[in-house]
C-alpha cells in the first residue's frame, strides 16, 4: 500500500501488545524489476490476503505488494473486537435501505463473523479467538429505547434472535464501570488478536503460492482496458490482468473515485499492566463497546490485561504520549483503575465513510474494498472473499455493497478534512451534552 507518511508515523505499532505477543513470520522481499501475474493486490491486510488466499486456491497467480511489514496497517492495529452486523445497526438500515436490501446487507455481515470463526479454525491461526459475546453499553436513557428497538427489528426483521437487553444491575455485573444504565449483548461476538489473524492468512497465503512483497508501497496504477493493470513501485512495477486496492486508510494517490470516499481517522489503544483480578473488570470475556458516536472499546487479554480504546483528536498528527491521552478515558470508564500502569501504547488508522457503510466495488480490471468504519476486524475477511468471488464471475455479495456506495466526502482534496473535523467535533459535544 502507498503509506501516509506523516500521518501514520509515530503511532508507535511496534511498541504494541500485539506486536510484543506476535506470531514469528519470515521477511518477505522486497520487489525489484518486473513481474507478471494474474492478480495484484495492494495492501497486505486482512482485505488484501483473503482475497489473495481465495483467489490463489482458485487458480489465479497472485502477488502482494505491501508498504511496510505484513498486518502493520489496521489489520493488525484495531482493537480486535468481533461485533457482527454494520457500523449501521438494524433499525438505521431498514430506515435507510427498506427491509429486504438491509436484510440482505445484514445477512452477509454475519456472514463476516463465520468467516473469519472458520478461517480461524481450518488454518489453525493461534490469534486468541474469543467468541463469548460483544456488550454495547447504553450512557444515557434514550439509549435504552433504541436499544430496545434495535432487539425487535434484529429479531423480527433480521431473523437474528442473538442479542437480549440487561438493566443497569446487569450492565454493571457484566462490566463494573458506573456509566452504563443497561447494554445490549449480542451472544455471536468475541474478539482475538487482529495481528496474529492477519500473519495466519499471510502464512496461508505464501503456502497458496502467493508471492508477497514487503516495504514496496504501490506509487502509481496504469489502466490499459482489456490489457490489464501496471502497479509500480519505486523499485518494480507488477503487470497482471486485475488489481485489488486494499489499503484502505494508507492508500493515497492510486484511485480518486477510492480517496475521495475514505477518511482517515486515528485511534489509539493501551494495555494495561496484568490485573491482579480482570474477571472483576469485565465478566465472561466480552467484548465491550458504549454508545458514544466517538466510542469508546475495551476486552480483556489472554495474559489478563485491560486493552482499552478511546479519545477523541481531530489533527493529523499523533498525541506525543498515546498513553497519556488515552488515561483519562481508562478513568471515566473504570475509576477503580486510577493509577494503573500502561505497558503498552500505540495507534493506528482506520478508514470511515460518509454512511459508514463500507465502499466495495469494481472499476474495469480493478476491484477495492476499504471504509469498514470501525467494523474491520471482521468485515475486511469478507470483503477480500467477495472481490475474489467477482473475479471468477460471482459478483452477487460486491454487487449489494456496490449498490450502497457512499458518496464522496465534501470539499474535495482542500476542504474535506477541515470539514470533517468540524462535523467529529460536533458529534463529540454531543456525546458529553
Amino acid at each position: 500500500m502507498a503509506a501516509v507518511e506523516g500521518f501514520n508515523s509515530g503511532l508507535g505499532m511496534a511498541g504494541s501488545w500485539y506486536a510484543a505477543t506476535a506470531t514469528p513470520s519470515p521477511r518477505d522481499p522486497v520487489l525489484a524489476g518486473e513481474e507478471t501475474c494474474d492478480l495484484v493486490v495492494v495492501g497486505a491486510g486482512c482485505t488484501g490476503l483473503a482475497a489473495a488466499l481465495f483467489a490463489a486456491r482458485r487458480g489465479r497467480s497472485v502477488i502482494v505488494l505491501e508498504g511496510g511489514e505484513v498486518g502493520w496497517g489496521a489489520s493488525g492495529r484495531n482493537g480486535g473486537q468481533i461485533i457482527p452486523g454494520l457500523r449501521k445497526g438494524a433499525v438505521e438500515l431498514v430506515q435507510a435501505l427498506g427491509a429486504e436490501r438491509a436484510r440482505a446487507l445484514f445477512a452477509l455481515a454475519v456472514e463476516a463473523r463465520d468467516l473469519v470463526r472458520d478461517l480461524a479454525t481450518d488454518l489453525q491461526i493461534d490469534c486468541d479467538l474469543t467468541l463469548k459475546g460483544h456488550l454495547l453499553g447504553a450512557l444515557k436513557p434514550a439509549d435504552l429505547r433504541d436499544f430496545e428497538a434495535e432487539a425487535e427489528c434484529l429479531a423480527t426483521v433480521m431473523d437474528y434472535p442473538h442479542v437480549r437487553l440487561l438493566d443497569r444491575q446487569g450492565a454493571q455485573a457484566a462490566v463494573a464501570t458506573p456509566e452504563f444504565l443497561g447494554a445490549l449483548v449480542d451472544d455471536l461476538g468475541g474478539h482475538l488478536h487482529p495481528l496474529n489473524y492477519t500473519l495466519g492468512l499471510a502464512r496461508a497465503c505464501r503456502d497458496a503460492g502467493v508471492r508477497i512483497f514487503a516495504h514496496s508501497p504501490a506509487i502509481a496504477l496504469e489502466t490499459a482496458g482489456a490489457g490489464g493493470v501496471t502497479v509500480r513501485t519505486s523499485g518494480g512495477r507488477v503487470r497482471a490482468g486485475h488489481a485489488i486496492l486494499a489499503g484502505d486508510a494508507l492508500l493515497t494517490g492510486l484511485s480518486r473515485r477510492v480517496n475521495s470516499r475514505i477518511m482517515p481517522v486515528a485511534n489509539y489503544i493501551v494495555a494495561t499492566e496484568p490485573l491482579a483480578d480482570p474477571q472483576a473488570l469485565i465478566a465472561g470475556d466480552l467484548a465491550v463497546t458504549d454508545s458514544r458516536f466517538v466510542v469508546d472499546y475495551f476486552r480483556l487479554t489472554r495474559d489478563g490485561r485491560l486493552l482499552f480504546g478511546g479519545g477523541e483528536r481531530y489533527t493529523p498528527d499523533p498525541p506525543p504520549d498515546i498513553g497519556r491521552f488515552v488515561c483519562p478515558y481508562v478513568e471515566r470508564a473504570f475509576p477503580q483503575l486510577a493509577g494503573v500502569c500502561f505497558d503498552h501504547a500505540w495507534g493506528g488508522l482506520v478508514s470511515v465513510t460518509m454512511t459508514r457503510l463500507p465502499h466495495i466495488g469494481r472499476d474495469g480490471p480493478v476491484l477495492f474494498a476499504h471504509g469498514y468504519s470501525g467494523q474491520g476486524a471482521v468485515l475486511s475477511s469478507l470483503a477480500g472473499r467477495l472481490l475474489a468471488d467477482a473475479l471468477d464471475g460471482d459478483a452477487a455479495g460486491l454487487e449489494r455493497f456496490a449498490a450502497v456506495e457512499p458518496p464522496p466526502f465534501p470539499g474535495g482534496d482542500l476542504l474535506r478534512w477541515p470539514l470533517y473535523v468540524l462535523g467529529m467535533a460536533w458529534y463529540a459535544l454531543r456525546d458529553r451534552l
